[in-house]
């Protein structure tokens, strides 16, 4: 045992905090009051290229406070690299790890930067080579010394992270950082048991508790009342809670509420209430009310303490009692090593039985106050049995939180767990083992009843995870066959547990992997299996290679071959018919669906997952069990009114998105088409006589404009366009939108137009002087000249030199101008003239075409389209879209936003962090171990929604599917007709009269409609009787059936041998071949 009474200095923590606590209204907080570790380094200016997908979760000030943030982790068993890996790729300024053992064959279940080479060797020092080549701005050292004071005095520490150690060691390290403003993150892992302890000080503050955006609302009235009554629209309910804060900026007339900050009452899900406005200005229009998210400090109790009085998070509530009950068993366990002098043997009775009576003597050491009054027999003898395995998705799920937690410790960022976490998998155990049949906790299973463990050799690298499932569960997971669907981060992560629990390791096993992407740099940042030398290469390919690395005996085969209709000869019967399971890496919902398809008709067992920042969510799809993943969706994302994208936008949003399209119709399309007329006018010419009359003049003016004499020809040329489209986007439209809708302007119901949801726009004068502006301009006279292959100018002078003499008529806005102010009307509109009924449709097509320039004239002009990437920082797309995006709040009176945050926006980014992605998949992979367990009861298997920040853990049972009925038949999803040979069509009507007691009256497939007896009625259809299916089909698809299709699926209308129509039945899986 160490002694940790040593004095250890420490000084004030990040500035950032000081900083932050500001202005608070409810806080008289001090800065002796807030916690302190030791001072972080200087921060690093942040690699956003590198960090993109994590600045959108944590943020700038976050990511410095991580950027000067020292982490020591001790032990480097499979636990200990899972969280330094983690905090690695987030981006610490260094992390030190420690560990004094060596590597043995029982870390090689789960320590991936371990191979059988590295036994004997320290683990520290071999898991430093691999965990410095993940992020190269992160100083990454080892040392296999003692814990001491003095080893912990001679280094700068802002957050210490214990794993393996013994109880009495937790407590002096406990009480040593507990004294010296260090903060603690314990962690353990036990077999199927995992544990978290956090104790970040007396007095942490918690800058962010939630990671959400600042709910923000559109004012639509204020009252002149104590307390004043604020309206907000009744297009949605606000989402504001009783006793929050929020400012109020740009309201008119009632300026004195612009910028203060107010504490509300909500009276409705539409109105606030604030306090006394009856002396303030009559509200006159505008304004924006936005909620203020306060900071919240937290008090941590020591470690010794908090084992006496525990706080606890609750993560399956199902399972009410077993957080107590670990409590007890992880304290037991260090009890008996002491006493007995090594830990329970697996699956001993004996030794669970003496480690149930210690788990006893614990609970109720203070008898009138025990832990738990629950404690469960049957769980302390689990615990006891399984507690010497060590299982890499349980490694998983508790690293990825545990890093997560680090970061809240360093940051302030999100909410930490207070303080104890306990999580279990004891389900993924046979089903007769984890829950037995008699419900009496004090009754435990019998030697008869425990499930044949044949330890593997203790010389196999999957050991540790044969201790708790055996030599012959093993066996299994190596010689099964797996399809993991996509490589992005989740991918690498299902790939690495994967090939650690030894799935498709075994000589008629495999691992597939299909990816068709490559890599990008801001993938490095939690896709840890690639490296800074892997950008541009295959996703897949070399996510195969890192895992082969890992365990050279994992079979796996890599595509890049998207899964989807026009991939089913390659990814075609016989390849699904060999998967034992799938799951899911994808991001997107049309691909999951697709592969959720594919395995409902397969009858393949699928793990969807995904995250969103610190969120994520499990899915478990099981044949006959559950519902599968297209059973339910998601809404749709709710789109943007036509009419508030083209003329009254409110938010930043609406702005950034009119920014993007803007770049599309400017820089894109229009370069595609005139390249398509170049090309080969007689094809262009034919496609456009097919189109409406507005269609035809569209495309026409559009080449013609792309293509014709007044095309930019030279870098001045370009400039002079870019100010003409801020021009006519920014002074223009606006001028003629007032024209119409005068500032004064009233509704039939005299009420304000300009009100609510509408702001009243301004033109903006062109000025070389502001910034903005000459963003714009350079910006786009840059990429005007891509499109057109003239050289670029990158001289901001010269640009602005030249701008500043390119002289614009001035606008004068027109009588007769429609502006539809209605989105109703606008669709109308639009769908009327795309069918022709539009004023301009009496243009006739030879007189369009004389617009058209002459080949000759043009075979010299190289256009380029401008394809839309956003990771290209060089490219000017989202330096235009930021520029365009901002000029037009500016005529609106919206707050601009920041580069990064058009960039998230415009390029659809989703926010993404290594933490949240390496623990989703630990929970997806302890599903894929009930799947070979072969469990029959739903209540085994769980979903999962996370939220780390909060931070949230729900786990629930999956959803059944739906009955449905035929006759006196229930079926689901996963029931269907089965026909085995190629039948006539008359045979197959005849064969299901006689087997099913239905009567056929429609076939299709797809699209194609094979039979419908109403067109029996015809006497050239009459024959089609005696036609084979296949023959129909193929004749109705005007083409040979592809040789890798074997089987039709058939929807199937029918009526009942009474002629009663039958609303709903099965398909037919129709096996033809």
């Amino acid at each position: 045992m160490v002694n940790f009474d040593s004095h250890y200095s420490v000084i004030h923590f990040y500035d950032m905090f000081t900083q932050n606590i500001n202005n608070m209204t409810d806080y008289a907080i001090t800065t002796d009051q807030v916690a302190f570790i030791e001072q972080p380094t200087t921060p690093q200016d942040i690699d956003e290229g590198l960090y993109s997908r994590m600045l959108y979760v944590m943020g700038k000030e976050a990511m410095h406070a991580l950027s000067g943030s020292h982490v020591l982790i001790s032990g480097m068993r499979g636990l200990g690299v899972e969280i330094a890996k983690n905090i690695v790729l987030g981006g610490v300024k260094s992390v030190t790890i420690q560990d004094c053992n060596k590597v043995t064959h029982a870390d090689l279940s789960s320590q991936y930067f371990f191979t059988e080479e590295d036994i004997g060797k320290n683990r520290a020092e071999i898991s430093q080579k691999k965990l410095a080549e993940l992020n190269s701005y992160v100083e990454v050292t080892h040392s296999s010394e003692k814990l001491n004071p003095q080893y912990l005095e001679s280094r700068k520490i802002n957050v210490f992270v214990l794993t393996e150690a013994l109880l009495d060691e937790q407590k002096d390290v406990g009480e040593y950082c507990h004294k010296h403003n260090i903060k603690l993150v314990i962690c353990n892992t036990k077999g199927l048991f995992g544990q978290i302890f956090c104790d970040f000080g007396e007095n942490f503050l918690v800058l962010d508790t939630n990671g959400e955006n600042p709910l923000m609302q559109i004012v639509t009235e204020i009252s002149n009342d104590n307390p004043g009554v604020v309206f907000l629209s009744f297009d949605k309910r606000h989402g504001f809670e009783d006793g929050s804060y929020v400012t109020f900026s740009g309201v008119k007339g009632m300026t004195e509420v612009n910028g203060k900050e107010f504490k509300i009452g909500v009276p409705s899900p539409y109105t606030l209430t604030i306090d006394d406005t009856s002396s303030f200005g009559a509200y006159a229009g505008g304004g924006t009310v936005t909620e203020v998210k306060k900071p919240e400090i937290l008090q941590f109790k020591s470690f010794s303490q908090s084992l006496t009085e525990p706080d606890m998070l609750i993560c399956d509530f199902a399972k009410m009692y077993m957080p107590g009950n670990l409590h007890v068993a992880f304290q037991a366990l260090c009890a008996y090593k002491i006493k007995y002098g090594e830990p329970p043997k697996p699956w001993d009775d004996n030794d669970a039985e003496k480690f149930y009576e210690l788990a006893k003597e614990i609970n109720c050491k203070t008898p009138d106050k025990p832990i738990t009054d629950e404690l469960n027999k049957h769980v302390m003898h689990l615990f006891s049995k399984t507690c010497t395995g060590d299982l890499c998705p349980m490694q998983a799920v508790i690293g990825g939180i545990a890093a997560q937690e680090v970061m809240k410790a360093v940051t302030g960022k999100f909410k930490p767990i207070k303080q104890f976490f306990y999580f279990d998998a004891i389900e993924c155990l046979p089903e007769n083992i984890f829950n037995p049949p008699s419900t009496d906790s004090t009754i435990t299973i019998s030697p008869i009843e425990a499930p044949s463990i044949k330890l593997a050799n203790k010389n196999s690298r999957y050991y540790s995870q044969a201790i708790v499932f055996g030599d012959e569960f093993q066996q299994r997971l190596g010689e099964s066959k797996y399809f993991v669907v996509g490589s992005g981060a989740i991918g690498c992560e299902m790939l690495k547990n994967f090939a650690m629990m030894g799935i498709g390791c075994q000589k008629n096993g495999a691992i597939y992997v299909t990816d068709m992407d490559s890599i990008e740099k801001s993938n490095l940042n939690r896709q840890f299996l690639f490296r800074q030398w892997n950008i541009g290469q295959m996703k897949s390919k070399v996510a195969a290679e890192a895992v082969k690395q890992m365990n050279s005996d994992v079979n796996i085969h890599a595509f890049i071959e998207r899964v989807a209709s026009e991939t089913e000869h390659m990814y075609d019967s016989n390849f699904f018919n060999q998967l034992d399971g799938v799951v899911n890496a994808l991001d997107n919902v049309a691909a999951r669906q697709y592969i959720d398809q594919r395995c409902v008709y397969y009858r393949k067992t699928l793990v969807d997952s995904g995250t969103l920042g610190t969120k994520a969510s499990v899915q478990v799809v099981i044949p006959h069990i559950t519902e599968s993943y297209s059973s339910t969706t998601d809404p749709p994302d709710p789109s943007i009114a036509m009419c508030t994208l083209k003329h009254f936008p409110f938010l930043i949003e609406h702005s950034i998105e009119w920014a993007r399209d803007y770049f599309e119709g400017a820089f894109t399309n229009p370069i595609k088409l005139a390249k398509e007329y170049q090309k080969n006018p007689k094809e262009f010419l034919d496609r456009v006589q097919k189109l409406t009359a507005y269609q035809k003049q569209d495309e026409i003016n559009t080449v013609q404009r792309i293509l014709g004499p007044d095309r930019p020809k030279s870098f001045p040329d370009c400039i002079k366009w870019a100010k003409e489209v801020f021009q006519v986007q920014f002074y223009n439209t606006i001028v003629q939108l007032l024209f119409n809708f005068p500032h004064d302007q009233v509704t039939s119901t005299g009420d304000r137009f300009w009100s609510g949801n509408k702001r009243c726009p301004h033109e903006i004068q062109f000025d070389v002087e502001n910034k903005l502006h000459m963003d714009f301009i350079y910006t786009a006279s840059n990429l005007c000249a891509a499109m057109y292959s003239i050289p670029q100018n990158r001289d901001r002078t010269q640009i602005k030199n030249h701008v500043a003499t390119i002289q614009l008529p001035t606008f004068t806005p027109k009588h007769g101008v429609t502006i539809l102010d209605d989105d109703e009307q606008m669709k109308a509109a639009n769908e009327n003239r795309d069918h022709g009924d539009d004023e301009n449709g009496t243009i006739e097509l030879p007189e369009l075409l004389q617009k058209l320039p002459k080949l000759e004239d043009i075979l010299d002009v190289k256009l380029n389209p401008v394809e839309f990437e956003k990771d290209d920082d060089t490219n000017f797309h989202i330096d235009f879209i930021t520029a365009a995006s901002n000029l037009r709040a500016e005529n609106y009176e919206i707050t601009p936003a920041e580069r990064s945050k058009t960039k998230q926006i415009s390029g659809r980014i989703i926010p993404a962090i290594a933490t949240t992605t390496a623990m989703v998949t630990g929970l997806v992979c302890l599903e894929v171990y009930k799947f070979f367990q072969k469990h029959k009861n739903i209540e085994s298997y769980r979903n999962a929604f996370v939220n780390l920040s909060l931070p949230f853990f729900g786990l629930s049972e999956p959803v059944p599917p739906k009955k449905s009925k035929f006759l006196d038949k229930e079926f689901t999803l996963w029931d269907r007709f089965e026909v085995e040979t190629d039948m006539t069509l008359e045979e197959l009507i005849e064969y299901f009269k006689r087997e099913h007691k239905i009567v056929i009256t429609m076939l299709a497939t797809g699209m194609t409609v094979i039979y419908s007896r109403h067109f029996m009625k015809n006497p050239d259809k009459a024959q089609d009787m005696h036609k084979k299916i296949s023959e129909l089909y193929a004749t109705n698809i005007k083409a040979e059936i592809p040789s890798h299709v074997k089987a039709l699926v058939l929807d199937v209308l029918c009526d009942d041998l009474e002629g009663n129509d039958i609303e709903d039945v099965p398909y037919i899986n129709y096996k033809f071949r």
